[in-house]
């Protein structure tokens, strides 16, 4: 999730249980242990492109690092805040805050370590988007006046605002897979590996895609008081022993590759540039293939070399106007009628 959300949802459980006269100190405290997690993008390598895919929602986001990431917290805290707050207090509104982090992220398609180290699964709820305005907005204006009116009601309506939006998210998720299963049922394919995820910034226009006969098919929904469809695209699904059947199974871009797969939850594929792997499950465009970011394999490198990391970042002006055509409804069609 966006840095700005992660640190509301730090301060605002933080003022859950703090006193009207230390909300303030107590927002800060959450905000910073609720931004904390997230240091581990520095964690990376000039050589090895990949390692920032390793370690980004790893061990700092994982449940059972909690009351460590909280202690770090509050020894930085208690150096600030020592004439206002005890040490309790300082740990306490750092673990409330802290701990929202980890799940925030669970809750966006991104894929989260919270089991690490018993589990390397990339835990991913896919109930909202990594940036949208309609969770945090509210979120921070609640803060705000709770801090001013120093009045935990308005706290406590703000958490109770994450969960209504949340509890939307998961509706609008199902609601998403049933239409993605019907795509897939039109076609007569079987809906394998079914994914959905809301696409940036809002609930409302969500991206299908699916697995049939060594394609993968990607598709728009809106779902609004009707379910509607906008017509995708399909790509090819890597087959690693066959598409790059040239590289030595020892080499580093080989073990790239499946490093690049494990963080893509196996959703890789192959477009018109034969020596690029894209994560298929972001695009800027939900019904597009045209990914965000993937890796270039170069066949001729020394073995011991790393792979290339790619980001897309062409034709921004043009793929927002396709993603707002699409959220508008252009080019979309009832899932009843879909002739």
């Amino acid at each position: 999730m966006d840095p700005v959300t992660q640190g509301a949802f730090g301060a605002i459980f933080a003022q859950t249980i703090s006193n009207k006269k230390k909300i303030l100190v107590g927002s800060i405290v959450g905000c910073l242990a609720g931004l904390a997690p997230d240091l581990d993008i520095f964690i990376r390598s000039a050589s090895d492109p990949l390692l920032k895919l390793e370690y980004h929602r790893q061990f700092t986001h994982s449940i059972i690092f909690i009351p460590i990431g909280a202690l770090i917290v509050s020894l930085f805290s208690r150096i600030l805040f020592r004439k206002y707050l005890s040490w309790g207090e300082t740990y306490l509104f750092s673990f409330f805050g802290y701990a929202t982090h980890g799940l925030l992220d669970a809750c966006t398609s991104y894929g989260t370590q919270l089991l690490w180290p018993f589990s390397d699964e990339r835990i991913s709820w896919n109930y909202i988007s990594v940036v949208d305005p309609f969770l945090t907005i509210p979120l921070i204006l609640a803060i705000i006046f709770a801090i001013i009116r120093r009045n935990k009601l308005i706290t406590f309506f703000g958490v109770f605002y994450i969960f209504i939006y949340l509890t939307f998210g998961a509706f609008q998720e199902n609601r998403a897979e049933y239409v993605g299963k019907s795509i897939a049922n039109f076609r007569g394919h079987e809906s394998k590996k079914l994914t959905v995820k809301p696409s940036l910034g809002n609930l409302f226009l969500w991206k299908t895609i699916y697995e049939d006969d060594g394609f993968y098919y990607v598709d728009a929904v809106r779902l609004f008081s009707k379910s509607e469809y906008c017509q995708g695209t399909k790509i090819k699904k890597l087959d690693l022993l066959n598409d790059f059947s040239e590289l030595d199974k020892k080499s580093q871009q080989y073990k790239d590759i499946k490093r690049f797969d494990w963080f893509s939850q196996g959703y890789l594929g192959k477009g018109i540039d034969k020596n690029i792997i894209t994560d298929v499950r972001y695009s800027a465009v939900p019904n597009e293939v045209d990914g965000l970011w993937g890796i270039r394999i170069n066949p001729d490198k020394p073995a011991t070399d790393h792979i290339d990391w790619v980001v897309n970042r062409s034709n921004y002006v043009e793929k927002w106007k396709k993603f707002f055509d699409l959220l508008l409804g252009k080019n979309c069609r009832d899932l009843i009628n879909r002739s």
